[in-house]
């Protein structure tokens, strides 16, 4: 039964142990570096061929490695924004308007990390003062809920709002499923060929991306769920759309997804201090 997984790095992961050391990805470049105790694993699929082999459409996958986050280490927070900000800051232009979609359901613990990361962005949209003047740039925030709250598509409401507000670059924050436990609120993806809502529960919707919602779009996702499947033995089956989360994931999808919040509002509005940032949170 394959293995089911939101993660590029892990899919990277999966085939190199399928396929063996000695034959290569075609397609497909993958690098690893540390920053401030911080993990950052690049995989850059290149064309179809790698597209195919690794499940996921052509674009970059940045995954960052939250240990010192997770483990509550000194100033692990603070490490954590700050190589987040940085990276965010390769994919995001602080000077176009900025559309930051929380997509997810908040009363459902695991899927509520969009939503709780727009709690931590700093909205200026309507301040135009601070974005004229101000050195801020001109960020709006948007939860659209969910299908079985709303009865209407995230993506359909999304899309409205874009056609309103005419952002130049988007971002849609969005939980995902991991293949391994340990990375469960310990890593987070970044990639610039949008997303999926649901597919890491077996549940696809809309996709939000470039050709669906005229712009730019820069996808956020944190994995909070594994499949149950995945941990069973070899040969041994349960139940089809079980899956497993932590009893403390209610503590770790508040953490992380603060962490995502305030590394946007660094990287977004240029001069901002990470001490400054709870002055301007409503």
């Amino acid at each position: 039964m394959a293995v089911r997984t939101d993660l590029a790095v892990e899919e990277h992961a999966l085939w190199e142990r399928s396929a063996g050391a000695q034959t290569a990805l075609a397609g497909v470049q993958a690098s690893r570096r540390e920053v401030r105790g911080v993990g950052v694993h690049t995989v850059k699929i290149l064309d179809k061929e790698g597209a195919r082999q690794l499940h996921k459409p052509i674009g970059t996958y940045l995954t960052l490695e939250t240990d010192p986050l997770r483990r509550r280490e000194p100033s692990g927070f603070a490490r954590t924004v700050r190589v987040m900000a940085a990276e965010l800051g390769n994919f995001l232009d602080h000077e176009k308007h900025t559309l930051v979609v929380g997509l997810g359901n908040a009363a459902v613990t695991p899927d509520a990390v969009g939503p709780l990361a727009l709690r931590s962005l700093i909205v200026t949209r309507h301040l135009s003062v601070l974005t004229q003047h101000g050195g801020f740039c001109s960020v709006s925030a948007f939860e659209p809920g969910v299908l079985g709250t709303t009865g209407m598509e995230s993506a359909e409401t999304v899309r409205a709002v874009a056609d309103c507000t005419q952002p130049e670059q988007i971002v849609v924050i969005d939980a995902l499923a991991a293949a391994d436990p340990a990375r469960i609120c310990a890593s987070i993806q970044l990639t610039d060929t949008g997303i999926v809502p649901g597919s890491g529960v077996g549940n696809s919707r809309a996709a939000f991306n470039r050709e669906t919602l005229g712009a730019p779009v820069l996808a956020i996702g944190v994995p909070t769920v594994v499949d149950a499947q995945t941990l069973l033995p070899e040969g041994q089956t349960c139940e089809p759309g079980l899956i497993v989360t932590p009893r403390d994931i209610d503590a770790r999808v508040r953490e992380t997804a603060q962490a995502i919040g305030y590394a946007l509002d660094l990287a977004l509005h240029r001069g901002l201090r990470l001490e400054d940032v709870p002055c301007f949170l409503a």
